[in-house]
C-alpha cells in the first residue's frame, strides 16, 4: 500500500492538445508529472511551452527527457531538408509523420510511471481532426496499453497500467471547448510545426490550420500570436 495521491504521467508536448489532457487529467484528481521529450524536432518553442503550461496547470514534476530521433530523419518535423507542407493537408499519411514517435514517447513515460508508482498514463492523440498519423489511432492506443502491462514488471505482478487517451474521439472545437472550461491558457501553448523561437506561429501548415479551424468552430478568439 502507498499513501500518496494517485498518480499520472502525462506527456506534455506544450502544444494545445498535450495541455487539455493536463487539465483533464487534474480534474480526475491525478497527482501529475508531466513529461515532455526532445526529440530532435524543429524548434524549442513547444518545449518552451510546456515548462509554462505544466506550472500554470499544477502539475507536481516536469521532466524533460532527450531522444534523438532526428538521426535517422525521414520527418519535416526533424529533417530541415524536408519542408514542411503549407498547402493543406493532402491524401496519406504526410511528411510530418515521425516514425515511431509515439511510441517511443509512451515507453519513456511508461518507464517514469513504473518508477513513480502511477499506473495511468495520458496522451494527447486525436483521431478526429488530425492528419493521419498511424499512431494516433484508438487501435494503437489498445495495443500499447496490452504490451505495457506485459513488459513491466507492476503488470506481470498484477497492477493494471491503464493509457488514456480522452481526446482521440473529439473534433478539435470541442478539445478547446474541454480546455477552456477546465481553465487552460491556450495562449501559452504552441502547436505550430515551424514556430519562430518566440513561439509564433507560421498559420500556414497543417497544425496551425487545425488549430484556427477549431477556435473558429468552437466560437472562441484564437489568442495565437501569429508572424507576420
Amino acid at each position: 500500500m502507498t499513501d500518496h495521491p494517485k498518480r499520472a504521467v502525462i506527456l506534455l508536448s506544450g502544444g494545445l492538445d498535450s495541455a487539455t489532457c493536463l487539465a483533464i487529467a487534474r480534474d480526475m484528481g491525478f497527482e501529475c508529472y508531466a513529461l515532455s521529450v526532445a526529440y530532435g524536432q524543429r524548434h524549442a518553442a513547444e518545449l518552451n511551452a510546456s515548462r509554462r503550461v505544466a506550472l500554470a496547470l499544477g502539475a507536481r514534476e516536469h521532466r524533460l527527457a532527450q531522444v534523438e530521433l532526428g538521426q535517422f530523419g525521414g520527418s519535416a518535423l526533424t529533417d530541415a531538408n524536408i519542408a514542411v507542407p503549407v498547402e493543406g493537408s493532402t491524401a496519406g499519411i504526410p511528411v510530418t509523420y515521425v516514425p515511431a514517435r509515439n511510441t517511443v514517447m509512451l515507453s519513456m513515460a511508461l518507464a517514469w510511471a513504473e518508477v513513480l508508482g502511477a499506473w495511468d498514463i495520458f496522451v494527447g492523440v486525436n483521431a478526429v481532426d488530425y492528419s493521419g498519423y498511424p499512431d494516433c489511432r484508438p487501435e494503437f492506443i489498445a495495443a500499447f496499453e496490452a504490451m505495457a502491462n506485459l513488459a513491466t514488471k507492476a503488470g506481470v505482478e498484477g497492477t493494471r497500467i491503464t493509457i488514456h487517451a480522452p481526446l482521440i474521439q473529439l473534433s478539435k472545437a470541442e478539445i478547446i471547448q474541454r480546455g477552456t472550461e477546465l481553465g487552460v491558457d491556450y495562449g501559452q501553448t504552441v502547436s505550430c510545426y515551424q514556430a519562430d523561437d518566440d513561439g509564433r506561429a507560421c498559420g500556414v501548415c497543417d497544425a496551425c490550420r487545425l488549430r484556427r479551424a477549431g477556435f473558429e468552430a468552437a466560437g472562441l478568439p484564437d489568442p495565437t500570436p501569429y508572424r507576420q
